[in-house]
Parts: C-alpha cells; structure tokens; sequence
C-alpha cells in the first residue's frame, strides 16, 4: 500500500477542502512507487513549475509566448521564466495582501488561454490557495452552480468576460451566488484593476509552505454527461501528471515548444499547454482563439513540437495541412473524446506524422493510456502509461480475459477525488476509478475503447458501440462530422440513429441518408446501420470539444 493513501496534515488555514474530501472508504488507491514520484512532504506546485527554473539559472529561457490580444491588434508577447515569475509574485501579493485571502481559500479564475490568467492559476497555487479555473464560455447560472458548491469567496476575471459574474454578485438576480463577495479583473487599465494593483507590489514573495496533500484545484468537469462535479486535486497531483505522460511518452524536454487549443481551465489544457512545458523547462504558446488555419500557421510560426488538440480539430486541419510547413512537429497529441481510426489515417495521410492518442480525465487529472510513434498499434489507444496500472473488468470487478469486452478500470498515483458528492461510489470501486468507459485489451496489454458505458447500443440483443458507427460515417467523402446514439424503439429495445453534419456542398435529404446507411452496411456489419439518419446544421459539444451525446439523446 502506497503512503501516498494516508494524508499530511495540511498547512491551510480555510479547512474547506480537507474537510470536504470523500471518506476513505471510497478512495481509490493510489500508487506512488516510482522514484519520480517521490516528493517531499512540504511541496508547492508553482514553485516547482517556475521558481526552480530560476533558481538553477535558466530564468532568461521562454515560458509564455503568443499574442496578448484575442483579435491579434496587439502584437506578440514573449514572457521568460524570470518574468513570469515576477508577474506570479505580484499577483500573489495582491491576492494575500489587498485582497485579504489565507491559504486554503478557493479562488475562481475566469479567463481564456492568456498568460494572464496562466499568471493567476499559478499565482493561486504559490499563495496556498485553492484554484477553481472555469472554461470562458460558461454562464452565470453555471458559474453560480461552481460558486455555491466550492464556496468560493473571491475572483480573478478577464475584463471581456466579467459581466456574467456581475450577475452572480447581483443581489436579486437570478443567478446571485451569495459567496462570492470580490471579483478583480485582469486585462484592464483600471485603477482598481489587477495589472494596477501589481504594479504597487514588489516582484517578491515567498511561496506558501503547502504540503503535498493540500488541494491545490478543483475542476469541474465539463459536462458531457449533465451536472459538472467538483474534482480535487493536490499539489501531487499537478506534479505527478507531468512527470508521468510527458516525462515516458513524449520524451518531454526543455526544447520542446508546445501549442494547442484547450483551455487552460480543462485539465487536458492545464497539463498540455502550462503544467506539461513548465515542469521541463520549455515553452508554451498561448493563443485565445484557434481555428483549423490557426492552430496550422501557429505550428509552423513557432515550430511547434507537440500540439494538443481534439479529434475534430485535426481532421480539419489534415485538409489544409499541406499549406504548412510542420516538420517540426513530433506529437500531435489527441485527447478530449475518442480518436475515430478514420481521422487518424487521414492525418497521417496528409502530414506523414504518427499521431499521439491518449484517454485520461478530469477525475484522474490527465492522460493515463497511451502510446507514441514506433509504440503506436492502429486501432488501440495505446498501452498503459507507466505510473499507472489498469484492467479490464465485469459487473463484479472481476478482471476478463485479453479480448474481452468489459469495463476499464485504473489506478495509479492521482485519481478520483470529488468535492462533496454522493456520486464518488459510482466513480470509485474496490479502489479502481471507473472512468465509465467500455474497452476492450489485448494479449499485450493495448487497449481499445469501444464506447462510453452508457454509448453502448442493445438493439434486437446486439451490442453496438456508437463511436463504431460514427468512424464507418466518417469514411463518407459528405460527412463533416457525426454522433450517434441509441433511442427508444418498442420492436428492437433501441434503434441506432445517427446525427451528421455534411460537408459544404451536399444536401441532407433521403437520399442522402440511404447513401449513408448503405456506405454503413457495406464498412461494418450490416446491423450495426443507422436505421434513423437525422441531418444537423452543428453538432452539441462542450467548450473543450467534446460530443454531448446526452443531448442528442434528448432529441425525439
């Protein structure tokens, strides 16, 4: 059993979070063997990340780069170790100082991939807080749901996206959060703003003696299956996630230049695109806004080694890829939902590039399976990462044999740690985190996702995944992208049907969806067709990309 399973006392003095962790009985447990893993008891996230790099003399290397505007006016912004570290250090002070917070206090930050509100997240962790990142596009009725269930106190907002907080603070408002009593903006010119307030402090400050088991962030997970839940995570936890994917899959070091288009609020994007550079000394390129051409030119501008990014995103970018010079680009790392095998040849087609596929979670914090170049087996996502264990399993958690179909179940040295909620005994079993995903493993131990438990089709007593249905749809030379779903039917139980969005050019009609189910019928076997093909101008996804199947379902 690891030590990591018996908690530190905490240095916080806002006992919120400790107080709030789930009982040990529903812990999964936690494994932290490996001599990476090994960190001192008093351990601060942000001091690791940027301070030690300043501390061994590698202050003048660039951390940030990128444009400091959303609409690109204002030209481009290179922030080195040293001043990043600066601009942490004065955050953090008006954060203890003006502001009057203690450590263990939860902080919202709302904001897009700035380095302002790169500065704040970091800024939060050094001063001993609690960072409760959120995803720009969500609204005041869904921040007050975060607001009222971590009890959060205090903001830090970009000045663009500040009214739907306003309402929040709003007395009488539908959405008033009666918690939230201060809200600073950043991105502002305001005397009362944070760059103004900066400016009154020194660079210096001393970064909270945190322990390694003090909460550090909870995120909120994104909402692909209805209600978000709150997911904890300590100081060892940001540090265990970088030094695990990146550290044996990637081969991370501090030459790498990363780019991508999560959010920093998502953990996918916390990792990829801040935690992951800043633990090996490289750099980062942060962009608010990304469109396929975008994301390309920012590869080729700044020679982009790794690029983190959604499935949908890179088969747009495949059909452009040739206008771009990406040589420089060794990972192309997928995350967020599952990799259609379609997408991942037609990449690979178009770039000559292997791409990195990878499953992790919010719940686990990141990517816990996959593989990397010479390592990549077509059809599988990858193999376990080192650090981590995992098996498939049945109804009784009992491990099947390799070629089974069943549940994935993982643990490894971070895992699920809910904030408060009854449904952390649905995530966590005999000390596994289910991630609620049907996969199936090989004799050598590659796993392939077949569907998220509930995506599993039984019509008339067969099993079908939907993401299955949606790679053969994919195939089509009309379709731009697709969900598929079971709905209810009284003869079959359910029905498959299909939601597509064509390519500009074709028209949805029946015809069309004939096409479509014989492509289907003639790809994979014949009954796994879609008997329903409803055509969509979008389909529902998350902020951070991913496919709202429940809201398909919730179509008639």
């Amino acid at each position: 059993m690891s030590h990591w399973n018996e908690l530190l006392p905490s240095s916080h003095t806002d006992t919120f979070t400790r107080e709030r962790l789930p009982p040990k009985s529903q812990w999964p447990v936690f494994m932290a063997d490996r001599p990476e893993l090994q960190y001192p008891d008093t351990l601060n996230a942000t001091s690791e990340l940027v301070d030690r790099h300043v501390r061994e003399g590698h202050g003048l290397r660039v951390a940030l780069r990128g444009m400091t505007d959303i609409d690109r006016r204002s030209g481009e912004f290179h922030w080195t170790y040293d001043g990043l570290q600066d601009k942490v250090n004065r955050i953090a002070q008006v954060l203890t100082h003006d502001m009057g917070l203690v450590p263990g206090n939860r902080i919202l930050l709302r904001g897009g991939n700035s380095p302002m509100m790169a500065a704040c997240l970091l800024a939060s962790m050094k001063a001993g807080l609690v960072a409760v990142p959120t995803m720009p596009l969500l609204r005041a009725g869904e921040l007050a749901a975060i607001l009222e269930k971590a009890q959060v106190t205090t903001a830090l907002c970009d000045s663009l996206l500040a009214d739907e907080l306003r309402y929040c603070m709003t007395a009488g408002h539908n959405h008033h959060a009666p918690s939230l009593r201060q809200m600073v903006e950043f991105r502002s010119s305001d005397a009362d703003g944070l760059e103004q307030r900066m400016q009154r402090h020194s660079g210096l400050f001393e970064a909270h003696p945190t322990s390694r088991d003090d909460v550090c962030l909870i995120a909120f997970t994104s909402g692909t299956t209805g209600k978000p839940k709150g997911t904890m995570h300590f100081h060892r936890d940001v540090l265990a996630m970088c030094d695990l994917f990146p550290r044996h899959i990637l081969k991370m070091d501090k030459n790498d230049v990363v780019c991508g288009t999560p959010p920093i609020a998502f953990t996918f994007g916390l990792g990829g695109l801040l935690a992951f550079p800043l633990r090996f000394g490289a750099s980062t390129v942060l962009l608010e806004k990304h469109t396929p051409e975008t994301l390309l030119h920012c590869v080729a501008q700044y020679r982009a080694t790794q690029c983190y990014t959604a499935p949908t995103m890179y088969r747009q970018m495949a059909a452009l890829a040739k206008d771009f010079d990406l040589s420089s680009l060794r990972h192309p790392v997928s995350a967020g939902e599952a990799l259609p095998d379609a997408t991942r040849q037609l990449w690979q087609e178009a770039t000559g590039i292997t791409m990195t596929d990878g499953i992790g979670g919010t719940e686990v914090i990141h990517i816990y399976i996959s593989s990397a170049g010479a390592q990549v087996r077509r059809g599988a996502i990858g193999q376990v990462v080192p650090g981590y264990v995992a098996q498939i399993v049945d109804e009784d958690m009992q491990p099947v044999p390799p070629g089974t179909v069943g549940r994935l179940a993982v643990r490894g040295p971070t895992g699920c740690k809910y904030l408060d909620d009854p449904r952390q005994q649905d995530y966590v079993k005999a000390g596994w985190n289910l991630p609620g995903d049907t996969f199936v493993m090989d004799a050598d131990g590659y796993f392939s996702y077949q569907a998220r438990n509930d995506d599993m089709i039984i019509s008339a007593g067969y099993n079908i995944a939907g993401p299955e249905v949606e790679s053969a749809l994919l195939l089509h030379p009309a379709v731009a992208e697709c969900g598929v779903v079971g709905m209810p039917d009284e003869d079959r139980g359910q029905i498959v049907q299909a939601f597509v969005v064509l390519k500009a050019g074709h028209t949805g009609n029946e015809t069309m969806a004939r096409e479509l189910q014989e492509h289907v019928k003639q790809t994979i076997a014949p009954f796994k067709y879609p008997r329903k093909v409803v055509f969509m101008e979008a389909l529902p996804r998350t902020e951070t990309g991913k496919l709202q199947r429940f809201r398909l379902r919730q179509q008639s």
